[in-house]
């Protein structure tokens, strides 16, 4: 017959199994992997942190709470390494979103469609760290040149567009995989209409901008 210790570490095991199979890890895996191979910066995952952050916070209560109440070392180590997983995976997450903004600081705040994809807070970063640049390139190089050219995001006055902005390049190609089927144009509308046809679990090395609205709608993953 089981002692009551025995009895509690069984229970303390099935509630660990419940808390990590209604986790978001997997979903935060996810996000995460298709952020680091995407050429631009993705749509923020709200939702997914805040509900991330509050099982952090759960997690890290449970463990003290156990760690006081002398509960099984291993099922605490359990609750341990599933909270440094969590913890890791988030960090990376928002660390490769950092990143990209500081890559594409100006594109990202003048693309309405790339500005809408950033947190507030990240929107924030990108505005202190677009204008910190400003100010260092004007006052160590830009205001020494002609008028012409002291523009930060233009080559020169005569210039069409924003030529000194460096932007996402679509082109990219990555490693996908379709979640289920879906037929793609591999060119731009126009241009020709051979179309490929993923499979559910079919893995392309195929260009970004091909996939990028199936990436975000959910139907393909990136590797």
């Amino acid at each position: 017959m089981a002692s009551n210790s025995e009895m509690e570490s069984t229970d303390q095991m099935g509630d660990y199994e419940t808390l990590i199979s209604s986790s978001d890890v997997e979903l935060l895996m996810r996000a995460w992997r298709n952020e680091k191979a995407a050429p631009e910066i993705l749509q923020y995952e709200a939702a997914l942190v805040e509900r991330t952050k509050e099982q952090i916070e759960l997690v890290e209560e449970t463990i003290e709470e156990y760690v006081t109440s002398g509960i099984d070392p291993l099922v605490v180590s359990l609750y341990q390494m599933d909270l440094d997983r969590t913890q890791f995976l988030l960090r990376s997450y928002l660390r490769v979103r950092l990143m990209k903004i500081e890559k594409y600081m100006f594109h990202s705040l003048k693309s309405e469609d790339a500005e809408r994809r950033l947190s507030e807070q990240e929107k924030t970063f990108a505005r202190r760290c677009a204008d910190d640049l400003a100010k260092h390139l004007e006052e160590s190089v830009l205001l020494k040149l002609p008028e012409n050219y002291q523009s930060v995001l233009k080559q020169s006055v005569i210039s069409e567009g924003d030529d000194m902005v460096p932007q996402p390049h679509l082109d990219t190609f990555v490693v996908s995989k379709s979640k289920n089927f879906v037929s793609l144009n591999l060119y731009e509308e126009g241009e020709s209409p051979e179309t490929v046809e993923m499979e559910h679990g079919d893995l392309y090395f195929i260009r970004y901008k091909i996939i990028k609205r199936a990436v975000e709608s959910g139907q393909i993953d990136l590797l």
